[in-house]
């Protein structure tokens, strides 16, 4: 009689529970959500964050065409009209990417609801890209779309796209990076008011929105000249006319060392939780 040796049962590995997700060096997928999440939440209410900046644009052009245009003449070999556009596209772009950064922060510490984006595993980095991201791309649906209202009433034409894709970008991201800082500092809308009254729209209108800086007398053609965001619509302009005011080498050099420097205070500022965690 054969010897049968019985077979071992065979042992089931004992589960440890889910294992977490491995995320790699970025976490892409919640980079992702937090982005979808600030653009969603401008575009659900369309009619405030994008129709009325429209809207105010078409009202400035109403009044420049009909009641100023036809006197005001050429201003740097174009129309008063196809002069002023890109200022004002520009001056839409400014305020709405600032106001998206800052009031998606403030709206979230008043609420309580910092832990959204604080618990889940995202770096300072990521939380930087998503809301500066967001702002950009709510600034330039604004200005896509400010853009597309005007056309009517002024001959747009784009004479240098590089121009106006680098200046338009940097001006976005720059406001959209103030804002974020603006939003970390703030405690209540009184003082993103304060920025945006006394800061943002006197930078804006001073800057050569309506008129060409060639026009100042001493000390305020200086004064114009170390304004950034002169640098930012003049550039802007130049693309759409093709005649500008400024260098336009130094000015990009200028607003993109202003961009690098506000990138590294939003990164350290988020990675060091300041008035978020406290």
């Amino acid at each position: 009689m054969s010897d049968q040796v019985a077979s071992a049962p065979q042992s089931t590995p004992v589960s440890d529970g889910p294992r977490p997700r491995a995320l790699g060096a970025v976490n892409w997928l919640g980079l992702w959500t937090l982005y979808k999440k600030e653009v969603r939440r401008f575009l659900k209410v369309s009619f405030q964050t994008v129709l009325a900046p429209v809207a105010t644009t078409l009202l400035y052009m109403i009044v420049f065409s009909l009641a100023i245009g036809s006197r005001r003449g050429d201003v740097m070999g174009v129309d008063f009209t196809a002069f002023v556009a890109p200022g004002l596209i520009m001056l839409g772009m400014l305020n709405n990417s600032f106001a998206n950064s800052s009031s998606s922060l403030i709206v979230a510490k008043v609420q309580g609801n910092t832990v959204d984006f604080l618990m889940p595993p995202l770096s300072a980095a990521e939380l930087a890209a998503a809301f500066i991201g967001g702002a950009v791309t709510r600034g330039v649906i604004v200005g896509t779309a400010t853009a597309l209202a005007v056309a009517p009433f002024v001959d747009i034409t784009i004479s240098h796209l590089w121009a106006l894709l680098y200046f338009g970008l940097s001006a976005a991201a720059m406001m959209a990076m103030i804002g974020l800082i603006a939003g970390l500092w703030a405690e209540k809308f009184d003082h993103l008011a304060v920025i945006t009254n006394f800061i943002i729209m006197p930078l804006a209108f001073l800057s050569g929105t309506f008129y060409s800086v060639e026009i100042l007398p001493e000390p305020f053609y200086s004064i114009s000249h170390v304004n950034p965001v002169f640098f930012l619509i003049d550039g802007f302009r130049f693309g759409f006319i093709g005649s500008h005011d400024s260098h336009l080498l130094i000015g990009g050099l200028v607003i993109a060392a202003i961009n690098a420097a506000l990138l590294a205070a939003s990164y350290l500022l988020l990675r060091s939780g300041w008035r978020l965690k406290s």
